[in-house]
């Protein structure tokens, strides 16, 4: 094969003919455990830590892995053995994080919807902080930790109405969004929650877009932020930790994001320019750390020639990698060994067997293949198990951590019995 460089490289590439994650070759694993199939590469993702911490170091970082981007109980497991604390959005977050040995102490719980009894269990857990989103919010968190005697530690996530230049479904920081306070309430909120009788103000946070590839998004958002830093701390309410939340992007496509080191040492520049490179700060990546480090490896059903498009169909659907249907999102698609003798190159649509029009994987890809070939979905770590679903009365697949030439199985295959085993029939 001449690629060289795919997403992923070099945890993720070919030795020879063959796609290899680390040393483990991607049909080996295939054929153990059958497809469609998760597979991530630790090193990879302890590699893709590494360049934030790098860029933390001297610093007072706390990185909490924003866990939406994939829940699997051994990635978090991974994070936690690192060092690193959790952003989570659900209590069924909070006990993946607890179960998996996270540090309650490290979990920040962000999200618009939290509701009364997540309120509590968090605060029972005794979670580092809560990430507060609207004014309502404050209010009721402050009714529920007077209830359970404690004092919530809180933020409020700002939307500081600065642009990602991203897709519209995953911006998070304009006016038009549903998250957070807005800029122009910022202080007024803050204000009103040094009131409340169940809330200690911690700080303060922004998240504005998930798959951001330039820094100008982020030096604009830490200018904003750091402009309410003052004036709320103007107000007598002191700021103990500056949140920046998360968003990096990686290379889908040809995407060039700034490293998470370099994009660091910008952001750290603006910081130590007005005077708040001493501060304590918290940083929530999710797809950046384990996007790259995955790939979802199916296998070929039926080539379908047709007048206006050529079909690939293969095993994995909508219902396994979300993003394509979701997001008209780009995933390299590419073989895991060599092509069959005799497979002619054609152009393909690479499409899943869910009975939807949306259910494709890749537009337009240029392929060798024949029924019963390997390929692999690139770029799989992210958004892809932790959005899946049972559509079709599909069993979710496996999954697999591989550790140098050593493979774990991490999530057995789902039995389809168990897609509707907590349910009942009336009689």
């Amino acid at each position: 094969m001449t690629l060289t460089a795919l997403p992923g490289h070099p945890h993720i590439a070919y030795q020879g003919d063959d796609l290899s994650i680390e040393s483990v070759r991607a049909a080996d694993l295939a054929q153990a455990h059958g497809t469609p199939l998760y597979v991530y590469s630790k090193a990879s993702m302890l590699a893709a830590l590494a360049a934030y911490q790098r860029g933390f170091a001297g610093r007072k970082v706390q990185i909490c892995y924003a866990m939406k981007a994939n829940s699997s109980l051994a990635v978090l497991q991974l994070f936690a053995r690192a060092g690193c604390g959790f952003d989570i959005v659900s209590g069924g977050e909070l006990r993946r994080v607890l179960a998996a040995g996270g540090d309650p102490g490290k979990i920040i719980f962000s999200g618009v919807g939290k509701t009364r009894q997540e309120m509590r269990e968090a605060l029972e857990a005794g979670i580092g902080c809560f990430n507060v989103e609207s004014e309502p919010e404050l209010e009721v968190l402050s009714d529920v930790a007077v209830a359970c005697g404690r004092r919530a530690p809180i933020s409020i996530r700002v939307n500081p109405n600065v642009d990602p230049k991203t897709h519209p479904y995953i911006s998070t920081g304009l006016k038009g969004n549903k998250f957070g306070v807005a800029h122009e309430r910022t202080v007024a909120t803050y204000q009103r929650a040094a009131t409340l009788p169940g809330l200690q103000v911690a700080g303060i946070d922004c998240h504005i877009g998930s798959q951001i590839t330039e820094a100008t998004p982020y030096l604009d958002a830490v200018d904003r932020m750091l402009d309410l830093v003052g004036q709320i701390e103007t107000a007598g309410i002191p700021i103990h930790h500056i949140d920046f939340g998360g968003g990096l992007g990686i290379n889908y496509n040809g995407d060039t994001p700034p490293a998470a080191d370099a994009l660091w040492t910008q952001l750290f520049e603006r910081l130590d320019a007005r005077g708040y490179g001493d501060r304590q700060f918290m940083i929530e990546p999710g797809r950046s750390l384990v996007g790259n480090a995955g790939v979802c490896l199916t296998e070929v059903l039926y080539v379908k020639p047709g007048e206006q498009k050529n079909f690939c169909i293969v095993d994995a659907a909508m219902n396994d990698l979300p993003r394509p249907a979701m997001y008209q999102a780009f995933h390299a698609i590419v073989p895991v060994g060599a092509p069959a003798a005799g497979a002619a190159s054609a152009v393909y649509d690479v499409v899943g067997p869910v009975c939807e029009s949306g259910d494709w994987i890749g537009r337009d890809r240029t392929l060798a293949v024949q029924a019963g070939d390997r390929l692999a979905v690139l770029s799989a770590g992210a958004y892809c198990s932790s959005m899946g679903s049972n559509y079709n009365t599909r069993a979710r697949p496996a999954e697999v951590l591989v550790d140098g030439d050593r493979a774990h199985l991490i999530r057995a295959r789902e039995p389809l019995e168990d897609t509707f085993r907590h349910e009942t029939l009336p009689g």
